[in-house]
């Protein structure tokens, strides 16, 4: 536009036209304000771990789910149902098994099954709680026990990825990419988002720790329980640091000029990836180094103790008391290295039979170091920013399961209608049960929470609206909620 058409301009044109004027102006902004612009953008892809604002003032900062895969059984641990136990092996009326879907019984002969543990009240709140575990029995006062959840998926796989991402669908982010892509990590060594494992290993696999369509530095980083934390992570034999610089200098090079041609944001994260991995070679073995923890605090997370003695084929081999104990301890380390999210699973849970050997089992591996960890952050003046989550992709039926083929009925199926989860720390206000089933645990009777509620409350302690955490993938703008989700207002303090 030559200057004599500029200074043809009507008011009204000048104001109204997007490429030139205010409309310009503003639309720069909003560009920017979104990222857009290609500065922006190329300052957001280079630094992504960096920290962001929260919408509102967050009452957590970090974030440990400990999750057990394979559903652990909410009657048997968290749910006590006397009435359930009175009508043990009674059959249910068909109309309420008419249009249920089951993984392995058969209606035909299903039939009730109690459940032979003890539950007894705990802390000044009460809540009762079974006598497989002691040691987070003792921490009732700190816990708000959720008895209502529910969800939509029925089987493993896709159960783990709605609790995980939100959705059952492949290729979405999970909890923990939201969280460091809505907020950034502040530790500059180590990834914002660790992985721990223990057990014989889930179904779901490394799509429960996925960046999905995020840039791929959000992803979890899987930690291993021996050798090098992170596969790869040391040097071969022969090459000094001085060689190594050299070598992921020429590769930044090639990265940025690569970056500069074509704008992916994924070279951004891998630039991000080599850099992240020459600092983690010195902050990762000095973090499983576990010669700086005092003698009582190893054995209050039982990190050497031997795997008790039963039979119990799904818990994945030996040595599990002594690994989840340290995944335990880990975790708090690395939410004090400033790590956001931290994943601790363990599987499997998945009890279709030898319920009552398996369980005691699992949960004696599992009751003392995560006691030790909430009682550990609590000491430190941690719990208070850090959220504590233990749970599960479903729960287990009161109906016991009769699969074809099996002798005895010794196990549970799947139940997505009614299960237990708790929270602790991090904003969630303790001491409390939330939500209430029916007499023989099948239904919700009170206050019903959906994955998409817990996730939307998970959010706003960490100062997210849910609503507003999104981004924009083939022309549409996804959330952790997906088009669900709201606050349940009785977990906050």
């Amino acid at each position: 536009m030559s200057p004599e058409d500029i200074i043809k301009l009507t008011r009204r044109d000048f104001l109204a036209t997007s490429a030139s004027g205010i409309g310009g102006l503003a639309l720069a902004s909003l560009f920017k304000a979104d990222g857009l612009l290609a500065k922006e953008a190329d300052q957001t892809a280079a630094r992504p771990e960096s920290p962001r604002g929260p919408h509102f003032q967050p009452r957590a900062r970090n974030c440990i789910f400990i999750y057990m895969e394979g559903a652990p059984s909410q009657m048997d641990l968290f749910d006590p149902k006397p009435k359930l136990n009175e009508m043990n092996g009674q059959k249910l009326p068909d109309s309420m098994l008419e249009k249920v879907r089951f993984a392995f019984i058969q209606k035909e002969g299903a039939r009730l099954m109690g459940s032979p543990r003890k539950f007894s009240k705990h802390g000044q709140c009460g809540m009762e709680l079974s006598d497989l575990i002691p040691h987070i029995a003792s921490c009732a006062d700190d816990i708000a026990l959720i008895r209502s959840m529910h969800t939509d998926q029925f089987n493993h796989h896709p159960g783990q990825l709605m609790m995980q991402c939100g959705s059952p669908m492949f290729g979405r982010p999970t909890m923990g990419a939201w969280l460091n892509y809505g907020l950034g990590s502040e530790s500059k060594n180590l990834p914002g988002y660790v992985v721990l494992t223990a057990g014989r290993g889930t179904s779901g696999g490394a799509s429960l720790w996925s960046s999905g369509f995020l840039p791929s530095n959000y992803a979890g980083v899987l930690f291993r329980n021996q050798g090098d934390p992170v596969l790869n992570l040391g040097n071969p034999p022969g090459i000094t640091e001085k060689m190594q610089h050299y070598g992921l200098d020429a590769i930044t090079d090639l990265n940025r000029l690569r970056h500069e041609q074509v704008r992916d944001p994924e070279i951004a994260s891998r630039i991000n990836a080599y850099e992240l991995a020459f600092r983690m070679q010195t902050a990762a073995p000095e973090l499983i180094d576990l010669s700086g923890e005092t003698k009582a605090t190893l054995e209050a997370y039982g990190v050497d103790r031997e795997d008790a003695n039963i039979k119990a084929d799904r818990a994945g081999g030996p040595g599990q008391y002594k690994t989840f104990a340290t995944n335990c301890l880990l975790a708090r380390r690395l939410i004090e290295r400033g790590v956001r999210f931290v994943n601790i699973f363990h599987a499997s849970w998945d009890h279709h039979s030898n319920l009552d050997n398996e369980l005691a089992f699992n949960s004696g591996m599992a009751d003392q170091p995560i006691a030790a960890l909430l009682k550990d952050l609590k000491q430190r003046g941690l719990l208070d920013e850090t959220l504590v989550v233990w749970g599960s992709e479903f729960g287990r039926t009161p109906l016991g399961e009769n699969r074809v083929g099996y002798q005895s009925v010794t196990g549970r199926d799947h139940h997505p209608f009614a299960f237990s989860l708790w929270l602790a720390g991090g904003g969630v206000k303790g001491g409390q049960v939330i939500g209430e089933t029916d007499d023989i645990g099948w239904n919700i009777v009170k206050d019903p929470i959906h994955i998409n509620d817990l996730h939307a409350t998970i959010l706003h302690l960490f100062g997210l609206e849910h609503t507003r955490l999104t981004y924009r993938f083939q022309g549409r703008d996804f959330r952790l909620t997906d088009v669900a989700g709201k606050v349940v207002d009785k977990l906050l303090a």
